[in-house]
């Protein structure tokens, strides 16, 4: 289909508007950052430089894709029923163009829009997350304290470790557990008071040790005072908050989700929430732009704050539905992927009965 005038001018004017309400609140928002965290730049010495440059200029990024679904819908609603009041919309129904037609040039922006959003949320941003989350730990948050107690998990196929509890700071774990099984029979286990990271060797020191060792019907048994081995987990893995995954771009993260599953980790499914989430809030675009421009593209009374109002209400219900789904899938049974797609299908259902009400 052939692009023309009337679809550059719908274009230019959807693009413009988002672009222009995106950088207004992306302002806003900086200003309001600044005067929260001024108190942790001064006190813990900021060089002005990281400032701008390691924090802001990837806050920016971060936080404009982190909302684009809201600010297109907020666009589409605004310069379509400003149309709509200036009987633009009208006018151009009336010349024979059908509203299927219409929508056209309203695809193509969504289009434009998404796939920035979709390169931005796969490739550019985790690695822009990298230097923002390490300005962060380094000048604003409190250092990471690792408080889970009683500790169970698998580090390879057939290999389990407890911890009564760990020190990220010093690298200790206390009243430390681990045991390898082969075909469902426990065949090694060594249980420590106190075991410590050495980061010159890379290696595991255990302390106050006793060690079985278990083949069928025959058990050895070791112990000794201080003994240094290899465990497939280093302290790193109880030294990261919980947003590390957001420095990871698409092929990472994938090859760290397979190798946390070959572990059983319990932490999957928020990874896998992560993951879909990258593709799921882009193709958002298309469903709030549809719902958009059906909502704004008659006169109403109230005019345009009447539309307004409402785009912003059902975007920030989209965006509650998005975060509720999401709690299903990481502290529940529900499949991340479903969690994750759950509001596109529900508002795909409102934006299907919408255009086919405006296009009575």
């Amino acid at each position: 289909m052939k692009i023309k005038i009337l679809d550059w001018y719908i274009i230019r004017k959807f693009l413009g508007t988002f672009f222009f309400a995106l950088g207004l609140i992306i302002a806003i928002a900086i200003v309001f950052d600044i005067s929260e965290k001024i108190d942790d730049f001064l006190e813990k010495e900021a060089p002005m430089r990281a400032i701008v440059f390691d924090y802001y200029l990837n806050f920016i990024p971060f936080f404009g894709n982190l909302f684009s679904p809201l600010f297109v819908f907020i666009s589409v609603i605004y310069f379509t029923s400003r149309m709509a009041s200036q009987t633009e919309i009208v006018a151009i129904l009336s010349s024979g163009v059908s509203f299927k037609r219409l929508l056209v040039p309203y695809m193509v922006g969504a289009a434009i829009l998404a796939s920035i959003s979709l390169y931005l949320n796969n490739y550019v941003i985790p690695h822009s997350n990298t230097t923002r989350i390490a300005f962060e730990t380094k000048y604003i948050k409190n250092p990471f304290i690792y408080k889970n107690k009683h500790v169970h998990r698998q580090i390879a196929p057939g290999e389990f470790i407890y911890f009564e509890s760990f020190n990220n700071i010093d690298k200790i774990g206390y009243q430390f557990s681990f045991e390898k099984f082969k075909d469902g029979k426990l065949t090694y286990k060594l249980l420590s008071d106190r075991v410590i990271w050495d980061s010159v060797k890379t290696k595991w020191t255990v302390e106050s040790y006793f060690i079985r060792h278990i083949d069928g019907m025959n058990e050895r048994v070791e112990s000794g005072f201080q003994k240094d081995t290899v465990f497939a987990f280093t302290p790193d893995e109880f030294s990261r908050r919980s947003n590390y995954i957001e420095t990871m771009d698409t092929g990472v993260l994938n090859d760290f989700i397979k190798q946390e599953q070959s572990r059983g980790s319990e932490e999957v499914p928020f990874y896998l929430v992560e993951k879909y989430r990258r593709t799921s809030f882009p193709f958002a675009t298309f469903i709030l732009t549809i719902i958009g421009v059906s909502l704004s593209s008659r006169k109403v009374r109230g005019g345009i704050g009447v539309q307004i109002g409402a785009g912003i209400l059902l975007s920030f219900t989209y965006i509650m539905f998005m975060q509720v789904s999401q709690t299903f899938a990481t502290n529940g049974n529900m499949p991340a992927i479903l969690a994750v797609w759950i509001p596109n299908i529900f508002f795909s259902i409102i934006a299907a009965y919408l255009l086919r009400s405006a296009m009575k």
